[in-house]
């Protein structure tokens, strides 16, 4: 049973990481879909454990999200918003500061993914107006949303598993990171400065001709609103899945509009991808993967707190951009249980499987969005991203490492 589940773990694994090879055209939900239907084929589980495999906390969490995000999408409130971020910017460095943060602070809120969808357009009609490089403000939009994200159990796909596995409460887990998000944040920033100094001054930028994007203010407000509700509900109540779907359904019943059209903004194939991980990831767990891989990774994590922290911190960096973020948390989350400190050690996942998806292009799928996006009006080369995301990496982790220690 080990060496099958090992088996389709690992083809899993290849399908989902290798994107771009020429010998399959699956993407990641097909790919998990296959090892998950594998694991039920080969015997590995039944049919009724891969059912229970599937942690529909965190799916009812994610749905939750996203029909909020639907209907903010619907509304038109990040074009909007980032509309206003681009004509307020007086020169090239202040729209390096408007990018970054109001991207990492958006992305606390709405999932990285999302804020980056819905910024990358406009800030390319905006730049293609300017003789400015692009590329140091769209390796911004990526690096940033990624690090902003990092602040609250909402932020990205990884953070949201996090939360529901490990019950902590929603403003200790902001009040932990949120410190390391922002000085990210900052030095993200003035890594991007540095390194693209020839292209970001202070020189007064000339205004921009931009098509104001027609905001549905009633919609607004009624989604903004419920998002005020949800993370009541996250705060008081502690139950992030009941607060998400109850505040997702509340937006469906009060928006005045038919579901379909924010429910189709919905990303179900996420939904097929987390169901497929989740049963993947209960195969070799079954099989005792996960205790094996543990006790030979185990010996090199130290047994003092602050030694956990760091080699934990530095193995999960690495380990996420070898099988991507998402399943690592995954794989891992039974892992904490047996460090010294398991809720530190909770912060301490979170914060760098999240910053390691800045390491590389193909590290998170943020990333992936804004530069696919923008492929059309500028080259973004792997070098270009890679010297700002290495080093923007190595000291935000450090940086966090530092302050969990402390």
């Amino acid at each position: 049973m080990l060496i099958k589940s090992l088996l389709i773990f690992i083809l899993t694994y290849v399908i989902i990481s290798a994107q771009k090879m020429k010998w399959h055209k699956l993407d990641r939900p097909s790919g998990a879909l296959l090892g998950a239907v594998l694991m039920v084929l080969s015997g590995v589980l039944t049919l009724d454990e891969a059912y229970r495999a599937v942690d529909f906390n965190t799916i009812l969490l994610l749905l939750g999200m996203m029909i909020l995000i639907g209907y903010l999408k619907t509304a038109n409130c990040f074009k909007y918003l980032s509309y206003l971020m681009i004509i307020h910017a007086k020169n090239s460095f202040l729209l390096l500061c408007f990018v970054s943060f109001s991207s990492g602070i958006l992305s606390a809120l709405f999932v990285n993914d999302t804020i980056c969808l819905m910024f990358t357009p406009l800030l390319i009609l905006a730049l293609n107006q300017t003789k400015l490089n692009p590329i140091p403000y769209l390796i911004a939009l990526a690096t940033s949303s990624n690090i902003g994200s990092v602040v609250t159990l909402t932020g990205n796909p990884q953070n949201m598993l996090v939360g529901v596995f490990s019950k902590i409460p929603y403003l200790d887990f902001t009040l932990h990171l949120m410190p390391i998000g922002i000085s990210g944040l900052m030095a993200n920033v003035l890594i991007i400065y540095l390194l693209f100094k020839k292209d970001i001054n202070f020189k007064k930028l000339e205004p921009v001709a931009l098509e104001k994007p027609e905001l549905d203010v009633g919609l607004t407000m009624k989604s903004l609103l419920v998002l005020f509700c949800i993370f009541l509900g996250f705060v008081f109540t502690g139950n992030l899945p009941l607060s998400a779907i109850t505040g997702g359904l509340a937006l469906i019943v009060m928006s005045g509009m038919r579901p379909q059209h924010a429910l189709e903004k919905v990303d179900w194939t996420l939904l097929l991808f987390f169901s497929g991980l989740f049963i993947v990831v209960g195969g070799i767990n079954k099989a005792g993967f996960l205790t094996l891989a543990h006790n030979a990774v185990e010996p090199y994590l130290g047994k003092t707190v602050p030694n956990q922290i760091v080699h934990f911190s530095i193995f999960s960096v690495i380990a996420s951009n070898l099988v991507s973020n998402v399943p690592f948390v995954l794989l891992s989350a039974t892992w904490i249980d047996k460090f010294a400190d398991p809720k530190t050690m909770w912060y301490v996942l979170a914060m760098s499987s999240t910053f390691a998806g800045n390491l590389t292009v193909m590290g998170s799928v943020a990333n992936m969005i804004v530069l696919e996006l923008s492929k059309e009006y500028v080259h973004v080369g792997f070098w270009d991203f890679f010297k700002v995301g290495f080093t923007t990496t190595v000291i935000s982790t450090v940086i966090g490492i530092v302050i969990l220690i402390h």
